[in-house]
């Protein structure tokens, strides 16, 4: 990974004081019952290792020469210590705390002239807990990468004492191994062939999107693609982003969602979104700002190959068109189920490549909105953006501490005051729900998120 691929180079062009572009991960342990009084603190350092153990990408930084485009190169003044804080917060409760300063630490842009990722360790209030706040700038991985370099980290045993950061189950980057001069002219004609079929394939793709796209807007199709910048402004979800993030959640047991699963034939994804949908035209009807259309989603895609750990961003985002306005749970699922199956059809029918393309299309055009301060004044991309991060079905340990919740905390788009993240993991749905300082009182969506589930269960005949 020497050069930086067009979507991560994106995260770096794009990024400001007030749009950051970091994924974070919070996760809250459960220390073991003999953890003496410097646990925390020895367990990490022996962690994380020393300097000199510390592998790519985290110990490189990014570069760029009149004649180089950006790319990766280490940083020879590395020092892990520059990268690992410590904090003890205060207040009555260990849980609303951990909340207060994960969205501050969330907030700011990274440093450029050092590796981009920090480790956050956080003590107090509950004697029996912990948190770690770990924080890793887009250009490196995206949240679904992150996330399994999360997992393969920890242990499945409570008994286990060895310990493997993160970097430790790196493959190394696709890289030249032989110098460009020295290769044989046939693997040069070959390489520029297989490029050659790659973007042939890529434009047709993104001529099937913009054909699909064109018949939308010319009511000749009804819900075959969501239509981007169809979404209605000045609600408290978009407009221009102001500095400052703040964090909340909402966790839901997987048994629950099993049962609406069998019982509806829906999938995870279905019962989710329906869930999301709702609680957020409550959230909007509390704010006396609730709307007739439907809520339009930014929903990212994994476009990795299975097998596939490479270094870098593989991600595609999708519009979603969620259910029309309605107070019945159950046609709000049958009516998402619908239109997820038009998006996976759509997803199917084109490579790769054509969905990147898309996505860096429509992004920079929000972008340029966001640029020029009309995020209050144009239509943006979608109401919000929500992605769905499959974790480890098991418990996971640090040296015998619980791991007890996770949550992804991932960045803002473009006009976009809030980022849903999903998160399963031990028999749990994990809601991960960052947003702007502009939005108002964003605990009060993670209650509609339970309110949703329970009143979904109700109307379909489980409770």
């Amino acid at each position: 990974m020497t050069t930086l691929s067009m979507m991560d180079l994106a995260f770096l062009l794009t990024e400001s004081d007030a749009s950051p572009k970091h994924v974070g991960g919070m996760m809250l342990f459960r220390k073991p019952a003999n953890a003496g009084k410097e646990f925390v603190r020895r367990t990490v350092r022996q962690y994380l290792g020393e300097t000199q153990d510390i592998r790519a990408p985290f110990n490189q930084v990014i570069s760029a020469g009149l004649f180089r485009p950006p790319h990766w190169q280490t940083d020879f003044h590395f020092n892990i210590d520059d990268h690992l804080h410590f904090h003890q917060v205060e207040g009555d409760d260990f849980r609303d705390a951990v909340y207060e300063l994960v969205g501050q630490l969330h907030s700011p842009k990274m440093r450029r002239d050092r590796p981009m990722w920090e480790f956050h360790v956080i003590e107090g209030i509950d004697p029996g807990r912990f948190a770690l706040y770990v924080k890793v700038h887009h250009a490196y991985a995206d949240g679904m990468t992150m996330a399994r370099w999360l997992a393969k980290s920890l242990n499945t045993s409570a008994t286990a004492k060895t310990l493997a950061p993160i970097w430790t189950h790196l493959k190394p980057g696709h890289r030249a191994r032989r110098d460009q001069q020295t290769r044989p002219f046939l693997d040069h004609a070959i390489t520029a062939a297989s490029r050659s079929g790659s973007y042939m394939r890529a434009a047709l793709g993104l001529s099937k999107l913009s054909t699909q796209l064109g018949l939308e807007l010319a009511n000749l199709t009804k819900n075959a693609v969501a239509v981007p910048f169809k979404a209605t402004p000045n609600t408290p979800l978009n407009g221009q982003v102001p500095a400052g993030r703040q964090i909340a959640t909402a966790s839901v047991p997987m048994e629950r969602i099993g049962r609406l699963r069998r019982h509806t034939r829906s999938t995870l994804n279905h019962i989710a979104l329906t869930c999301i949908d709702g609680a957020l035209h409550q959230y909007l009807q509390s704010c006396n700002a609730d709307i007739d259309q439907p809520i339009t989603i930014q929903m990212p895609v994994n476009l990795r190959q299975d097998g596939d750990d490479s270094l870098g961003n593989k991600i595609g985002i999708v519009l979603v068109e969620l259910a029309s306005k309605t107070t019945d749970p159950y046609e709000r699922l049958r009516e998402i189920g619908f239109t997820l199956r038009n998006v996976r059809y759509q997803i199917d029918g084109v490579p790769a490549g054509s969905i990147v393309a898309y996505t860096i299309l429509l992004g920079s055009l929000a972008l340029v909105a966001e640029t020029l301060n009309l995020g209050d004044v144009l239509p943006p991309l979608g109401h919000t953006l929500v992605s769905n991060v499959p974790g480890p079905s098991e418990a996971l340990y640090l040296k015998g501490a619980r791991l007890e919740e996770m949550y992804p905390i991932s960045t803002l788009t473009p006009n976009n005051h809030l980022n849903i993240t999903l998160f399963s993991y031990d028999g749990r749905l994990h809601f991960g729900l960052v947003a702007s300082s502009a939005m108002p009182d964003l605990g009060r969506l993670g209650e509609y998120i339970h309110d949703a589930f329970s009143e979904l269960e109700q109307a379909v005949g489980l409770t």
